[in-house]
């Protein structure tokens, strides 16, 4: 009922920049939050970044001053700005949303399908 279309990763050297996108379709009837996660191989996926529909924003540790989360609530997209990127952030990106379906009276969480980043020499 609700699809997320995750682009714009790649291999990137240290300290470069990458801008992921992920934008929710679907009938949707309203988003309470978008989110970014990240899995590198033998880890536990662990949060990068949520934003609400009212902007309040939240960030890991590891990457404050670093990655910027944004969205456009009329796109139902959100972005990650990721600069002076480190290779300990090479890991699959996954985009998360927390929604409401038009068919459902409860909110459910959907997750897109993955965008590989790499961060080497």
């Amino acid at each position: 009922q609700v699809q997320l279309a995750e682009s714009g990763g790649g291999l990137v050297q240290p300290g470069g920049s990458l801008r992921l996108s992920c934008a929710a379709s679907g009938r949707i009837a309203s988003i309470n939050a978008m989110g970014w996660y990240r899995q590198a191989p033998g880890k536990q996926r662990e949060l990068v970044a949520t934003i609400t529909r009212l902007k309040l924003t939240n960030y890991a540790d590891s990457v404050k001053g670093r990655f910027t989360i944004s969205g456009d609530n009329a796109k139902n997209t959100v972005y990650l700005q990721m600069n002076s990127l480190k290779p300990e952030d090479t890991a699959v990106y996954y985009c998360s949303v927390t929604a409401r379906s038009m068919d459902a009276p409860f909110t459910s969480d959907y997750w897109g399908q993955g965008t590989q980043v790499a961060v080497s020499s």
